[in-house]
């Protein structure tokens, strides 16, 4: 798999999952869309960590920099 992600939007998915997780934490979210939710989370974690978004691949889109 060859990395399509910034440093730029693997942050942004820590601090969105981060932010569902304290939502679920706090019981602001809660039945199915905590569940759904809380999916996403995990999604956008396991993205950012292999620096690859499965998504990206069909569409051409790549947030990281090129080497030149």
């Amino acid at each position: 798999m060859k990395q399509n992600m910034g440093n730029t939007d693997k942050g942004i998915r820590v601090l969105l999952a981060i932010g569902i997780s304290l939502l679920y934490f706090f019981n602001v979210i809660e039945g199915t869309l905590a569940y759904i939710l809380m999916a996403l989370a995990i999604i956008f974690l396991l993205t950012s960590f292999i620096s690859f978004c499965p998504l990206y691949k069909p569409f051409g889109i790549s947030t990281c920099k090129t080497k030149k």
